[in-house]
């Protein structure tokens, strides 16, 4: 009997996808190539996040500087140690969240192997197919970037460079994103002497302001930055490897013993026959419309394969959405526009909405209002004030377009923002709310005063 859905993926937007379907009472085929649970949980943030944990409390040991007659130090006496916990906390979470919830649903048939669109339905092997809608979320994988010579030396990426059992003497980190930087600092503070290169600024789709911030806190940690590279070739050394590049000030390169590529993120369409089935596709990813359909009628995908907001509760929502347009109808569409994102460097640096930049360019008649982190009393009392809050706003009626935070734990506040957004509340409605005293949280309160008055003006509590 042909399965009302099939779900070609088993990440975070295929099981999104066979849960829902299966909760509206469909029968569900879920098809994994690879291991359960995709990126999230595998490769991506859990074992990234934990080890960025283990080194942050390390750092901070030795920050504790910072507070009159605290003296305090850490170090890694075992580098294979901290990857072997990580390896069991990503096994235990595949087991729990995965295969256990799998068990859970009669509904859903797991079925392993890699599918290959036909002009019926779909093919696994010498298995076919005949569903009757098709939901694909076969996420991506990292980037090979174009740059001369990268075939010739042994390089890594943020998948490969957490399985070293031992640390390298130092590291070159290639793309200025999000994963580049927080390799980045991760492997300085564990040790390594590292070099970011990216080719125009970190963090180059977010505010400017935070990416500049940024960038100088990582040079504080001794992190050599380096933007606005044109990268020419990698060659071996002696030492490692090179990477030989140029720009505005000239010619250059960056000698270390290891490279990580982070130049982003390509979709796993190979192998799918997208183009004999009829659906559209680029070399950045599936092309979809507001509900998820892609251009074969009953065919639908989400999550990183789509190419557009690569994080892993975005798949999730795109997952549980295209699987009831697909089965109920179109009515569900797909909205980002209150989407929040996390940096998970120290300080992080959490968004959502438009940059001043972006609310200009499309028309708006927007500003802007930034708060440093000395400002808020919950900093001043960590005695870490690096970062600052910055509120966009629309001029005339004040409704609140993007929320930029650089900040300790910054990803913590961004949701208050969130809500703001989504349900388009001005800069007065947050003024008008109480925030809990001591909290970074309290600064979008007090970025949204910034607006019309003068916070150093104000007693503490007070708006």
């Amino acid at each position: 009997m042909a399965p009302d859905l099939a779900v070609i993926g088993a990440g975070s937007a295929g099981f999104a996808a066979a849960i829902r379907a299966a909760e509206l009472g469909a029968a569900v085929t879920l098809i994994g190539g690879g291991k359960l649970g995709g990126t999230c949980v595998n490769v991506g943030c859990i074992p990234s996040k934990t080890v960025i944990r283990a080194v942050e409390i390390m750092h901070q040991s030795h920050a504790a500087s910072r507070f009159s007659g605290v003296l305090a130090s850490a170090r890694i006496a075992d580098w294979s140690a901290i990857a072997a916990q990580k390896d069991e906390l990503v096994e235990r979470l595949r087991q729990a969240k995965y295969a256990d919830v799998l068990a859970q649903y009669d509904a859903i048939e797991y079925v392993q192997g890699n599918a290959r669109l036909t002009p019926n339905g779909l093919a696994i092997g010498d298995m076919h197919l005949a569903p009757h809608h098709i939901v694909i979320a076969t996420g991506a994988s990292a980037t090979r970037p174009a740059i001369a010579g990268l075939d010739e030396i042994p390089w890594l990426t943020s998948t490969t460079a957490l399985e070293l059992e031992e640390l390298p003497e130092s590291l070159l980190v290639v793309g200025g994103g999000a994963v580049g930087c927080e390799m980045a600092q991760l492997f300085s503070r564990a040790g390594v002497k590292v070099t970011l290169v990216c080719r125009s600024r970190l963090l180059p789709h977010g505010d400017d302001e935070v990416s500049f911030a940024l960038a100088g806190y990582l040079r504080d940690e001794g992190i050599e930055v380096r933007c606005g590279m044109t990268y020419e070739r990698f060659r071996r050394d002696g030492r490692g490897a090179t990477l030989e590049m140029r720009s505005a000030d000239g010619p250059g390169s960056v000698t270390a013993s290891r490279v990580l590529i982070a130049t982003g993120r390509t979709p796993n369409t190979h192998g799918l026959d997208l183009d004999r089935a009829g659906i559209a596709h680029t070399a950045t990813g599936i092309r979809v419309d507001e509900h998820l359909r892609t251009t074969r009628p009953g065919t639908y995908a989400a999550g990183d394969v789509t190419g557009r907001d690569m994080f892993v509760y975005m798949a999730a929502y795109g997952g549980k959405i295209a699987a009831e347009n697909a089965l109920r109808g179109d009515a569900q569409r797909y909205d980002a526009s209150a989407m929040p994102e996390v940096v998970f460097t120290d300080p992080q640096a959490a968004s959502v909405g438009l940059t001043l930049e972006a609310a200009l360019a499309s028309g708006i008649d927007a500003h802007a209002a930034t708060l440093a982190l000395d400002q808020v009393p919950r900093a001043l009392a960590a005695r870490d004030t690096r970062g600052f809050v910055k509120l966009v706003a629309e001029r005339e009626s004040g409704r609140l377009l993007g929320a930029h935070i650089l900040a300790p734990e910054g990803g913590e506040s961004i949701q208050t923002a969130v809500l703001a957004i989504k349900h388009k509340l001005t800069v007065d409605d947050l003024t008008q709310m109480i925030f809990p005293y001591l909290t970074t949280v309290e600064g979008l309160k007090l970025a949204a005063l910034s607006f019309s008055k003068n916070v150093d003006m104000l007693s503490c509590c007070a708006g």
